[in-house]
């Protein structure tokens, strides 16, 4: 991924953004093109200091019979973006733009053996349902076993062992405070979610600024 260096952000801000985040673009290259595929996934960090991912996908996408034991893929992980107009500056001569944050992740994929299946979608869903306390969190032993045995049929697990990653988040850091704040007011009237996220981020980068 082409990242600007004021744009670049480190390994444990970028591992820290695909645990957060846990959604993205699975692409393997197969023999008649790329392929790719939507999936939540988890992020591993190990003893020795290196990054795995897991995942499933529905065995009736072709995507694992590319990987098969051993491919290499490439995840891509996209936060909030957002158009940015040049008027909300307050700067002369600007020009339009956009913002974003991501990470890239590329690595050797591997198809899991099924019976280690039941543990990706426990460990999936375990961090999932942390996210809805004080709800009491789903587990699959809540399924009866003979739907749960016909769903882990149904889905074949993926592992990735992380090689690089790549993290990005363009928020026209270069700009200087006075931009940030103003295309953060710009950005804080727009209806949608993820122009008022990038306004938040920028808020957060020009307050940063002002303490240094």
């Amino acid at each position: 991924m082409y990242v600007p260096k004021a744009f670049r952000t480190d390994d444990a801000e970028a591992i820290g953004f695909l645990k957060e985040r846990a959604f993205g673009v699975l692409v393997a290259e197969g023999a008649d093109g790329p392929t790719g595929v939507q999936v939540p996934f988890l992020t591993l960090e190990h003893d020795d200091g290196s990054v795995s991912l897991e995942l499933h996908v529905a065995r009736t996408n072709p995507i694992h019979e590319v990987i098969g034991e051993s491919c290499r893929v490439l995840l891509i992980c996209q936060g909030p973006d957002a158009y940015i107009s040049p008027d909300w500056y307050g700067v002369a001569d600007q020009v339009p733009t956009w913002a974003y944050r991501a990470v890239h992740v590329s690595g050797i994929a591997h198809v899991l053996p099924e019976p280690e299946i039941r543990g990706v979608v426990d460990r999936l869903s375990a961090h999932f349902e942390t996210r809805l306390a004080p709800k009491k969190p789903w587990t699959s032993d809540k399924t009866a076993p003979e739907k749960l045995e016909a769903m882990t049929r149904a889905i074949v697990a993926i592992g990735v062992a992380v090689e690089t990653i790549e993290g990005a988040d363009k928020l026209n850091q270069h700009k200087g405070e006075p931009a940030l704040r103003g295309a953060a007011k710009g950005l804080a009237g727009r209806p949608d979610a993820g122009s008022r996220e990038i306004g938040l981020l920028m808020a957060g980068l020009a307050d940063k600024s002002t303490k240094s």
